[in-house]
């Protein structure tokens, strides 16, 4: 009695064509599409995708911020306000010291040197957390499936309500030496609009850039450190007499005296909002297309 040998074939390859998305099914309602060779169109999709989801959870973000200030502050007898003490003695140390330094009226000098140091302040700490701000929530990353852009806000709206923390010394030092900037008060609203879009595009280049390069944030700190002494932000732009043209040229500047003049009572002029609304148009632009890029790359980074 013969056995007959199955004999097997090979079917022909086929030809070159585009993948389908693999589709899984897990327990539950959750799907998870594995779509291969997103064009530069498919990415732009799911950034604003991204986008829109953390808009929709701002409630969360918000919670999310409100509970990193309190637990940074956990046990304190003052919680954030030890930061407005040590702001204010920063204050008041530096300008009697500064007023007599370069020979200025305590009186006209003070309110100049609250306002820089609190939203000096509040930009160099905005720095310093922005570039831990995906390497510091790598477990969450890797847990829970949140839109990256809702980091990034989580960390703006902690350091916004610090910041409101410290307008309680700008309060007082605008109550002692009665310079109240009236009316030209309402053009900082636009200014501090365009600050904290400008935050959320630092926040999320930078946080970026140091999930990949983990040396950059040591180099930020060296930025800051040195922006500090070159900006005027513990000296006035009129003690430059020679070049004072060249102001504009630093972002830091421009940026500072959109917010600073009018609560100071100055109105800023056409250059320096010029500047700042080109300085913050190449950060956006910057900051969208660098989230467009990795942004599928960033859970790997972490």
């Amino acid at each position: 009695m013969g056995y007959a040998t199955p004999r097997m074939t090979r079917a022909p390859l086929p030809s070159a064509a585009p993948i389908p998305p693999l589709r899984l099914h897990t327990t539950g309602e959750t799907t998870l599409d594995l779509i291969a060779g997103l064009g530069y169109f498919g990415r732009q999709r799911q950034a604003i995708a991204d986008i829109r989801g953390a808009l929709r959870l701002w409630r969360l973000g918000a919670t999310l911020a409100w509970l990193d200030v309190k637990g940074r502050y956990r046990g304190s007898m003052l919680g954030p306000l030890w930061l407005t003490l040590s702001t204010a003695v920063m204050v008041a140390a530096l300008g009697f010291l500064y007023s007599t330094l370069f020979h200025m009226v305590l009186r006209e000098y003070l309110p100049f040197l609250v306002l820089s140091l609190v939203l000096w302040g509040y930009l160099q700490t905005l720095v310093t957390e922005a570039c831990l701000g995906f390497t510091q929530n790598d477990s969450m990353i890797r847990a829970v499936r949140m839109p990256f852009s809702l980091y990034g806000g989580r960390i703006v709206l902690r350091n916004v309500i610090v910041l409101g923390h410290n307008v309680i010394v700008i309060f007082v030092v605008f109550v002692i030496f009665n310079a109240w900037p009236g009316a030209r008060v309402a053009l900082a609203l636009p200014a501090l609009l365009l600050w904290l879009i400008d935050s959320l595009a630092l926040t999320m280049s930078l946080a970026a850039v140091c999930a990949r390069f983990r040396d950059i944030p040591p180099i930020m700190g060296s930025i800051m450190q040195i922006a500090f002494f070159v900006s005027p932000v513990i000296w006035r732009p009129e003690l430059i007499h020679r070049g004072a043209a060249l102001l504009p040229l630093n972002p830091f500047y421009s940026l500072f005296e959109i917010v600073r003049a009018p609560l100071l009572g100055d109105i800023p002029g056409g250059i320096i909002w010029l500047s700042a609304l080109a300085y913050s148009g190449v950060l956006l632009i910057l900051s969208w297309l660098l989230f467009v890029r990795v942004r599928g790359r960033l859970a790997f980074w972490v």
